[in-house]
């Protein structure tokens, strides 16, 4: 019996490596390799949540206004929801490190006025420079040295003989900021000293030279076009190389046209923007980039930049770049010769203006 249990065994052994070698050898599949334009496709899934967009700023001034209309529109692009959130505090920087600290994955953006951006190393808020980044390039607003309707100073001449005196103070949004690198730029032209008192932002600024808590305000003229359309604000010089018009019956004098010595101050403002790591995923850049051109060109831009009397840019890449580096040479060094700026702008490489 155990003899035929194994003749058995044996038979069936034999039987299957005889099918096993009759059967032809099965060839192995490869896996479908996909097209360059698939695979790009597939890593450009974003964005699949909402974005946020952080305005280191109080809402109302220069970079919150530019940046919810460049939001609205840039969620159209992206069929994505775009939340704008105010933190501001330390003149911006609180805000932008929040976007610094965040996953560099394209879902926390940064927004600012390129000002204080490019300042924040020298003026010893963060580490990183605005080399670390990049960024877009929306709108250009002048600063406008503006005083209330009130004010005892009629004209620039009159206020600049107060500044001589050191009587005057100065509302801006804060160190650093477009308004204050404004009027320091002035009162390195003209050599006087004033009272500078800071603020959270624009806004509150603006609000304290029509209260007649500061005597001025060398803001934006996009933050308070309004203002001075209605004459609650006096716009005594604008930073242009030419009159600003701001409307059919108003317009504002440059400063080189009414104070000649003050002529290489012009032309002189600020530009809103936002930006990203420069770690940032390229192909999520990429859909930022495609994004903010929609955004640039729609009509809703058009008509915000007609109605703030300001200058749309749409700057990206080594452009935008290169606009920083030119920026960055007027508003480091003079911030730094003012003695306002904690660190050297030579640390950073960044050269001073010719």
């Amino acid at each position: 019996m155990k003899r035929v249990i194994i003749l058995g065994l044996c038979l069936i052994l034999v039987l299957g490596l005889a099918v096993g070698c009759s059967q032809k050898p099965t060839a192995s599949v490869e896996p479908e390799k996909k097209s360059d334009k698939e695979e790009a496709k597939a890593e450009v899934d974003w964005p699949t949540k909402d974005i946020k967009i952080i305005v280191p700023w109080n809402p109302g001034g220069g970079t919150d206004l530019t940046t919810r209309t460049i939001a609205d529109e840039m969620s159209k692009a992206l069929d994505a929801t775009i939340m704008v959130v105010n933190t501001p505090g330390a003149s911006g920087s609180i805000g932008t490190q929040e976007v610094l600290n965040s996953p560099h994955d394209g879902y926390t953006i940064a927004a600012n006025g390129m000002m204080p951006f490019v300042s924040y190393s020298v003026m010893g808020y963060l580490k990183n420079t605005y080399r670390d980044w990049h960024v877009w390039l929306a709108t250009f607003s002048p600063n406008v040295i503006a005083v209330n309707k009130d004010s005892q100073y009629k004209d620039m001449k009159t206020l600049v003989d107060a500044f001589k005196n050191g009587e005057v103070s100065v509302g801006t949004a804060g160190p650093g900021t477009g308004g204050h690198i404004g009027i320091e730029v002035v009162r390195s032209s003209l050599d006087f000293d004033y009272n500078h008192v800071p603020y959270g932002g624009g806004n509150p600024a603006i609000v304290a030279a029509l209260s007649g808590e500061v005597d001025v305000t060398p803001q934006l003229s996009m933050e308070m076009i309004d203002m001075l359309r209605s004459g609650d604000l006096k716009g005594l010089a604008a930073l242009t190389e030419g009159p600003l018009q701001i409307s059919e019956e108003i317009a504002i004098p440059s400063l080189a046209d009414v104070i000649p010595e003050a002529a290489k101050a012009v032309p002189m403002g600020e530009s809103f923007g936002i930006a990203v790591p420069k770690d940032t995923p390229k192909e999520v850049v990429d859909k930022i980039d495609e994004a903010f051109k929609k955004a640039i060109e729609s009509e809703a831009v058009k008509k915000f930049a007609e109605e703030k009397g300001v200058v749309v840019l749409g700057y990206s890449g080594d452009k935008a770049q290169k606009f920083l580096d030119k920026l960055a040479s007027v508003v480091c060094w003079t911030l730094y010769d003012a003695g306002n700026a904690k660190i050297s702008p030579e640390k950073f490489d960044i050269p001073r203006a010719e």
